[in-house]
């Protein structure tokens, strides 16, 4: 990473990071993702049962890893025959644990998610006792409307095309405010406030990490 961005990152996360406790969040800054990776093992306890949305910066930071290292009780979707996939993401609503990752953090303390299924938007919502959010720094934007633009036209476009489905932002590389049966747009969520206090943990990574 350039020095200047890097910078930029260690000067504006706790900020961020503060804007974020401000609406009752428990948000940290973690300047390495060795630090951050630390943190989340520090936030989730031995005996808790945890499961996760889809998240290329929990999985960038390894966390799922070193949580199986460690004999952590786990709900892995991608653990058992696809016939019970269904049914580990609903029990993954009641969980101790829910890991999962945020497509834009404003920079006065909101989180913002798009979904396709719904399930990762939900936990956030309201189910799993505890929700731990990690965000790259690459994630945080100005305001809502740059949240909006950001999640519509970066990581919607880029998830499509990792995914391969069939939407017109995979074909082109933008989005097309499309109604297709695999849109993974279906479900938007501006999260402005952590009620209870402190049940959404936000883990704000001094690094580029995912889309």
């Amino acid at each position: 990473m350039l020095k200047p961005k890097k910078m930029q990152y260690d000067k504006s996360g706790p900020r961020v990071a503060e804007a974020l406790r401000r609406r009752r969040f428990d948000a940290t800054y973690c300047s390495t993702a060795e630090e951050a990776l630390a943190k989340a093992l520090e936030l989730i306890p031995n005996d808790a049962e945890v499961s996760w949305g889809g998240s290329m910066t929990v999985d960038a930071l390894g966390i799922k890893d070193a949580l199986r290292r460690r004999g952590q009780p786990l709900l892995d979707r991608d653990a058992v025959p696809a016939e019970q996939r269904e049914e580990v993401m609903r029990r993954a609503q009641s969980c101790d644990v829910f890991l999962m990752g945020s497509n834009a953090v404003t920079e006065d303390g909101l989180l913002f998610n798009i979904d396709g299924l719904g399930n990762r938007v939900a936990a956030l919502c309201y189910g799993p006792k505890s929700v731990i959010v990690v965000a790259g720094m690459n994630k945080v934007v100005p305001d809502l409307a740059a949240a909006y633009s950001r999640v519509r036209h970066v990581a919607a476009p880029m998830n499509a095309q990792r995914f391969g489905i069939k939407t017109p932002c995979s074909v082109t590389g933008q989005c097309g405010d499309c109604v297709s049966p695999d849109c993974i747009c279906n479900a938007m969520v501006a999260t402005r406030g952590c009620r209870p206090a402190g049940r959404v943990k936000v883990i704000l990574v001094g690094e580029d990490l995912g889309m």
